[in-house]
């Protein structure tokens, strides 16, 4: 074990807008600094950079990957500067990603966006984590799977989501032959991004496992593949056939020229890469069973371990040691939390309340939360179901879409803000009941990420679920997170174990359910429930139907 009182150790978040980086003391997981840089071309989901011309089609969401690198370039120097660090007590770093964000390579790495011949080719591109135009190969994906009795569907809870990685590779396939057949390595960003920073390509277990179909050591079969598409049938054994990383393990070095984007040495080791959901778990010191820790953001991921295998419905995967050493890792999402409530104040409020928040110095969103939080619970008559972005657990289907029921003329933004908060709560707690309808205890909450610090938001989740809700102690909670890795990885912990209890930090019951609000709200989730049955499991395809429409309309 490394044993130096200055020992620092950096960690990397890449965002869905931005990278941020925290420079992170070995020995308590003081945080002395950190930096934010966005990304220059956001999410490409409009036309492709410098081609207003070239309209994207719905339900897609690109990145470019120099984005990432200027992360490297720009926030890493910048949060070394803000700690006042010496960047020779660096000893390691590590690094995290949105999931599962995807991009073709030639065999060195490069993207293929950026080679001239395919710069105005949409395929060529990363495709985001909330990229959802390979809904139809993913419901194919399922469908064939679910008719061979493919065993490996069960670990994903019955249902492959069009956000991973055979979905959107078949996409490219069936949509641009030339991409695909150019197409040496179909990378995950995160390990991506470790490939440019050392040198080496490792595919790490965590999106192999949760994203990739990589079960007990094995991709889907040959069979399985060419039943899907016979072009399809090599995929795992030609564009996936890198080493598997385990977490916390070192995937190197940096090299000359990662060094000197950064400011640090040759000598600082670099951890196999990550998933931002993940990473967070033990940072929250959640590496024991029942331990649910949201991480909610734009939309919201939900990692906990358990020391069971249980089938739960509509999971996003659950993966030995896919979070700590000697656990079943489970994953559940929900594609829109955050990105609701934007979308919301960016269409849905008058004029008026802009400039009432202006006024007095505060967000639109600090505005309606305030309103909202005087209401009592159902006084704005209005249930909301949280699918803009699809649901991704427990129905695992991206064709879904959005409802606000109740509305009337005297609907203020107010009310529909507050239901579309409640209806993410409703979401959160499906969830749960869906693990433990399973047989998986959920026995504490822990949130992270960016909305734990709205207070009308924390405490509707503590009523709706009827439980404390413990928050990770950090504003960086997966930047800390892939920080405790790297620990790992430049051998100043044996285990990710070791390096929570030392290195994380948890304020436990930060916020208690009120129980008469709790008894309210079991009475609109039931009502919620009845929705969900109604529009997304017993056959009324009407949402399916309005997309078929608009793709149809768009074309």
């Amino acid at each position: 074990m490394t044993d130096h009182a200055r020992a620092l150790v950096v960690g990397i978040d890449f965002g869905t807008l931005s990278g941020r980086a925290v420079v992170v003391r070995v020995s308590d997981g003081a945080e002395l600094g950190s930096a934010v840089h966005a990304y220059a071309h956001g999410v490409v989901d409009r036309h492709l950079p410098g081609r207003p011309g070239q309209p994207l089609p719905p339900d897609w969401a690109l990145q470019v990957p120099s984005d990432y690198v200027d992360v490297l370039k720009n926030a890493v120097p910048e949060a070394l500067r803000a700690a006042g660090a010496d960047p020779a007590d660096v000893i390691g770093l590590a690094t995290d990603f949105t999931a599962c964000t995807v991009l073709p390579t030639t065999p060195d790495g490069t993207p293929l966006c950026e080679l001239p011949e395919f710069a105005d080719r949409p395929h060529a591109y990363i495709k985001l984590w909330k990229h959802h135009a390979a809904q139809p190969q993913a419901d194919r994906i399922t469908e064939v799977a679910a008719k061979r009795g493919e065993a490996w569907l069960r670990r994903y809870g019955g249902l492959i989501s069009s956000e991973w990685e055979f979905a959107k590779a078949l996409q490219v396939l069936e949509e641009d032959p030339e991409i695909w057949a150019a197409t040496r390595y179909w990378v995950e960003a995160a390990d991506w991004i470790v490939w440019q920073m050392t040198g080496t390509y490792l595919r790490n277990a965590c999106t192999a496992g949760y994203k990739g179909q990589y079960v007990d050591g094995r991709y889907p079969s040959e069979s399985y593949l060419a039943e899907l598409n016979p072009e399809f049938t090599d995929f795992p054994a030609t564009r996936l056939d890198a080493p598997i990383g385990e977490l916390g393990q070192s995937a190197g070095t940096l090299t000359a020229q990662a060094a000197e984007w950064m400011g640090l040495s040759t000598d600082v080791v670099v951890a196999v890469g990550n998933v931002d959901a993940h990473v967070s778990a033990p940072a929250a010191q959640a590496v024991e069973p029942g331990r649910l820790v949201a991480i909610m953001g734009t939309s919201t991921c939900h990692v906990m371990s358990g020391d069971v295998l249980r089938e739960v419905p509509g999971m996003c995967g659950v993966v030995d040691g896919g979070i700590v050493p000697g656990l079943w890792g489970y994953e559940a999402g929900q594609s829109g939390v955050g990105d609701i409530f934007g979308w919301f104040v960016d269409n849905c409020v008058p004029a008026s309340y802009a400039a009432q928040a202006e006024e007095r110095g505060i967000s639109v969103h600090e505005l309606l939360s305030e309103l909202a939080a005087k209401q009592p619970v159902g006084g704005h008559g209005l249930l909301a179901l949280d699918w803009h972005s699809g649901n991704r657990s427990p129905l695992v289907d991206h064709e879904l879409s959005g409802v606000i029921l109740g509305q009337t003329l005297a609907t203020k933004p107010e009310d529909g803000y507050r239901a579309l908060v409640e209806s993410t709560a409703y979401g959160t707690r499906l969830i749960i009941e869906t693990f433990r309808n399973a047989g998986v205890p959920v026995n504490e909450l822990i949130v992270t990420g960016g909305l734990q610090k709205n207070p009308l938001v924390m405490q509707i989740y503590a009523d709706v679920t009827r439980m404390p809700i413990s928050l990770l102690d950090s504003d960086q909670g997966p930047a800390l997170g892939s920080a405790l890795h790297a620990a790992v990885a430049a051998g100043a912990y044996p285990d990710i174990r070791a390096a929570a209890a030392s290195m994380g930090r948890v304020v436990r019951d930060a916020w208690q359910p009120n129980e008469s609000d709790a008894d309210r709200y079991d009475a609109l989730y039931a009502e919620y429930v009845t929705l969900v049955d109604y529009l997304g499991r017993h056959g009324n395809d009407v949402m399916r139907r309005l997309r078929k429409i608009r793709r149809e309309a768009l074309a």
